[in-house]
């Protein structure tokens, strides 16, 4: 059997050729160099030839990545990166794309990933996948919108920009395990013309992927980035945060029903032992603020 492609990320740093990046190397570490921020950097990024291409020069518009200050390839050891199982630490890193779909009224559509998934199940996050081959990375979102949510978007129709880049690991922390995967999350924001309660109307989640969505507003945004993973004290809520939100819930058939959610729920931090609990994802609330500066600017 033909071993299938993956789109991988490959690294370019003082104008070198572009080489395939390892999957134990911190991608945000490479170019962060000697940086106060480590955590924190600004790349230049393509997609040609199948490959995801990142870049320290300036050879077009400069782009956020990030990774979370408990990344385990900030921490992984030699010996720990060397006890690695071939077919994980011979992967390279993927590429996954992330819709923000933003309704006409000022919404955010976030789904809940399924309990049944290996990867960050019952963690709610944007619509979202990997890149198949020839696809451009507005192909790849609107496909894997349409396969999650059954939102189907003429390219035509939505006005796109690239928030951010974010480097994601499962599991997120050491301390919950070895890293089996390893990703940069293209975060893309999608601008409709169409209203949440319009969108709505479409919506056909796929059960196995997707087992709850919710549409979130900059005030409940507000306080669902304020829950900041890595740190103990929870600190105040925002002003005006809503005790509970309304949630479509999935069932294995695919039929939605409303139910309300505490929003206490979205406030969770990730755990750093033992067993996840449903929250946002750490890369979700990077991408939601990235969201909020967005509408600021339009202000």
């Amino acid at each position: 059997m033909e071993k299938v492609r993956r789109i991988l990320v490959h690294l370019s740093r003082d104008k070198g050729v572009p080489q395939c990046a390892s999957f134990v190397q911190s991608i945000t570490g490479h170019f962060a160099r000697n940086c106060l921020d480590d955590d924190h950097v600004k790349v230049s990024c393509s997609l040609e030839n199948n490959r995801f291409v990142l870049y320290d020069s300036e050879n077009g518009s400069l782009t956020q990545l990030r990774r979370a200050q408990f990344c385990p390839f900030k921490y992984l050891t030699e010996t720990e990166a060397a006890s690695l199982p071939d077919e994980i630490s011979n992967r390279g890193v993927d590429v996954g794309v992330a819709i923000l779909l933003q309704s006409s009224n000022q919404k955010v559509l976030l789904t809940r990933r399924a309990a049944s998934l290996r990867i960050f199940p019952n963690v709610w996050v944007p619509p979202g996948g990997h890149v198949e081959l020839d696809e451009t990375l507005l192909d790849a979102g609107l496909r894997e919108l349409k396969e999650e949510t059954g939102l189907e978007l003429d390219p035509n129709d939505v006005a796109s920009q690239l928030l951010g880049l974010w480097e994601s690991v499962y599991p997120p922390m050491l301390s919950r395990g070895p890293p089996k995967r390893h990703h940069i999350v293209t975060y893309m924001l999608l601008h409709c013309s169409l209203s949440h309660l319009q969108l709505q109307e479409s919506l056909k989640p796929e059960p196995a992927e997707v087992s709850g969505c919710l549409w979130v507003d900059a005030n409940l945004v507000k306080a669902i980035v304020a829950a900041v993973d890595g740190e103990e004290d929870p600190g105040p809520m925002p002003t005006n945060t809503p005790q509970s939100v309304s949630v479509m819930e999935v069932s294995p058939m695919g039929e939605l029903s409303e139910s309300a959610m505490p929003v206490s729920v979205l406030c969770n931090r990730a755990p750093a032992h033992g067993e996840d609990v449903e929250r946002v994802s750490t890369g979700t609330k990077y991408a939601l603020e990235l969201w909020l500066k967005t509408l600021q600017s339009q202000g």
